[in-house]
């Protein structure tokens, strides 16, 4: 049986490899946990040890098929969970990533099915991330864009929101911007400002809060 951590790094991995590609370096994996790197590389040979990633050496690391398995089931009950969470106990969406994060590890497979079952099946957590399916085939590539990659002038759908920080969450639900606000970048000031205009009206967002943004474009 694997432990709470083991599972925590596979995580990583996967979405590292997701948003770097392959193979993912130990310090990327180092500042996505918020560990050292020494203590990343004793985590590391655990994981290859037990056959869940490979090991390039100087290069980095890569999922096995068990291990990249081992991910997709923790990523679908964490975002199930935050979907539940916001969808039946009233959670804010900047307050569930903790909470999943906390339980994604201690709910059974039947308790998964039920929830699934009470969500519909959703595709999507509240933060627009794809939910693996309960076969744990791998998600779809991503080909949204970075908010930040659209000129001025330029409009888009919002896709995804990156969920790891609760404070830009709560800014980005006072200004109105979630997946699915049609958005027209207005304005990209000098020293960082994205300014775009929903609804709602205008809104300015600092740079890297505009990062934590994907996008579809209105002409695809």
């Amino acid at each position: 049986m694997l432990s709470d951590v083991m599972e925590d790094y596979l995580k990583a991995i996967y979405i590292l490899e997701r948003e770097e590609g392959t193979p993912v370096s130990t310090s990327s994996i180092a500042e996505h946990l918020d560990k050292t790197p020494p203590t990343v590389t004793s985590m590391i040979e655990k994981l290859d040890d037990r056959g869940l990633i490979e090991r390039e050496k100087y290069k980095g690391v890569e999922l096995t098929d068990e291990g990249r398995t081992v991910a997709l089931e923790v990523i679908r009950h964490h975002r199930l969970l935050e979907t539940y969470l916001t969808e039946h106990l009233d959670y804010d969406w900047s307050e569930v990533h903790d909470e999943a994060d906390r339980l994604e590890h201690h709910i059974s497979e039947e308790f998964e099915r039920r929830v699934a079952e009470l969500l519909d099946d959703p595709a999507v957590d509240p933060h627009g991330d794809p939910i693996p399916t309960v076969d744990l085939e791998p998600v779809p590539d991503d080909e949204s864009t970075g908010l930040t990659e659209l000129d001025t002038g330029e409009s888009g759908i919002v896709s995804r929101v990156s969920d790891r920080n609760e404070e830009e969450l709560s800014y980005l639900a006072d200004a109105g911007i979630k997946p699915g606000t049609e958005l027209t970048v207005v304005d990209v000031a000098p020293f960082g400002m994205v300014t775009v205009r929903t609804d709602r009206g205008e809104q300015s967002l600092p740079e890297e809060i505009a990062r934590s943004i994907r996008v579809t474009r209105s002409d695809e």
